[in-house]
């Protein structure tokens, strides 16, 4: 158990992906804990030595912060807020965007464009924690609406995204806030503002996760036929070809003045669980995490309380099929988890401690102990190597990034 930042200041890891391919830097971002996003610099520390880069800096009021790092280059991807944010556009989940930082260069990931007539390929609205696919082709990402939630922010549904490597995209600018993009940016979930109960409609898309580099699962909120909220796990087959990424299905990739932009043909979302009649329905929201499949793509994990109601991981495939209980702990998994590399085990904060557990028997093994404080929930990454887990956990008042050996 090693700790690599000392700075008196915080230091946030984003859920996933936050390790550079050679595994020897841990990239961050320096937002307060908590929700307020006012970080002015994208960073990175070496884990061996302690020294810390610079990767990006803010400018002209803006802030920025969630980064992650491409698989296999020296890439970056991460939040960006508006530049001279005024009374009229400020931050929000609806005002944000992702850039994309190289060797120093800076670019738009996705375009926007919020004026009608709409472009296909841009967004009208805000993108947020930007993951790259496994082959780094892609980058998955949550995203909110400007132009519905202008028009009633009960229509501004949370939905889940894709920019693929088929732009430019170049909006025709007829407002000062819209900017061009590299990727043709398309929504891959279809959500609704009043689910019909018991159905397999959704009003949320959130928290994605790649299985392998042609599907994306998600959790996605659907009503019980009383009425209540009950999250389940959905996956969507994603287009093979440029021309399936850009092909219109039954309703406009753009969107319309009093619509959301609607999925590539064919793309349609599938429901994997269905549990309103177990004991303890849907999934976690509580600890927040991020459903992950493994590197074979052949097993889906997410969060859900057993029938004792303590949190433990299970498994389905993606394909569907039956659920399968891995963990059979005494106490809740307190974290959001990741998947080992080689896909033999899953790391996360178990008992205040960092833990590890067998992909196929579900046995624990304990990696940590004597914490000053519990570890962070948000953040438990392995790095490609398999080698180490990060975490963040509180020092003399500041969230600090940590690592242990796992023993691969």
């Amino acid at each position: 158990m090693k700790q690599i930042t000392f700075a008196p200041r915080h230091h946030q890891l984003t859920n996933t992906r936050t390790w550079t391919a050679d595994s020897l830097w841990l990239a961050f971002d320096v937002r307060p804990s908590g929700a307020s996003f006012t970080g002015e610099t994208i960073e990175r520390v070496n884990v061996s030595t302690g020294e810390v880069d610079v990767i990006y800096r803010a400018t002209n009021d803006a802030h920025v912060g969630v980064v992650t790092v491409h698989p296999t280059d020296d890439r970056y991807v991460f939040i960006h807020g508006p530049q001279h944010p005024d009374a009229c556009w400020q931050y929000d989940f609806h005002h944000r965007q992702g850039v994309i930082a190289k060797q120093g260069k800076v670019s738009n990931l996705d375009a926007m464009d919020i004026t009608a007539p709409f472009t296909p390929g841009a967004l009208r609205g805000g993108s947020h924690v930007h993951v790259y696919s496994p082959d780094g082709q892609f980058v998955s990402f949550t995203y909110n609406d400007h132009v519905l939630r202008t028009l009633d922010p009960k229509l501004d549904l949370r939905n889940v995204g894709v920019a693929a490597p088929f732009g430019p995209v170049t909006p025709g600018g007829h407002h000062p806030r819209e900017y061009a993009g590299t990727h043709w940016s398309v929504l891959v979930s279809r959500t609704t503002p009043e689910p019909t109960p018991g159905s397999d409609e959704i009003n949320r898309a959130y928290e994605e996760g790649w299985v392998g580099n042609d599907r994306l699962a998600f959790i996605g909120d659907t009503l019980s036929v009383d009425g209540g909220k009950v999250p389940e796990l959905f996956i969507v087959d994603l287009p093979q070809s440029e021309q399936g990424w850009k092909r219109a299905g039954n309703a406009p990739l753009e969107g319309t003045t009093v619509s959301m932009p609607a999925p590539p043909a064919g793309v349609e979302q599938r429901r994997l669980t269905h549990t309103h009649d177990a004991r303890f329905p849907g999934l976690m929201n509580a600890p927040r995490h991020w459903v992950r499949s493994n590197p074979q793509a052949s097993a889906i994990a997410f969060l859900m309380r057993d029938d004792n109601g303590v949190v433990q991981i299970w498994l389905i495939a993606p394909d569907g099929g039956q659920l399968r209980q891995l963990t059979h702990n005494e106490s809740d998994i307190q974290s959001a988890f990741n998947w080992h590399p080689a896909g033999h085990s899953l790391g996360f904060v178990l008992n205040n401690r960092i833990a590890r557990c067998d992909a196929v028997s579900g046995k624990v093994t304990w990696l940590t102990s004597d914490h000053g404080n519990p570890p962070s929930g948000d953040a438990v990454v392995w790095s490609p190597d398999g080698r180490y887990l990060a975490w963040m956990e509180e020092v003399d008042g500041f969230r600090q990034l940590w690592v242990t050996e796992t023993g691969q």
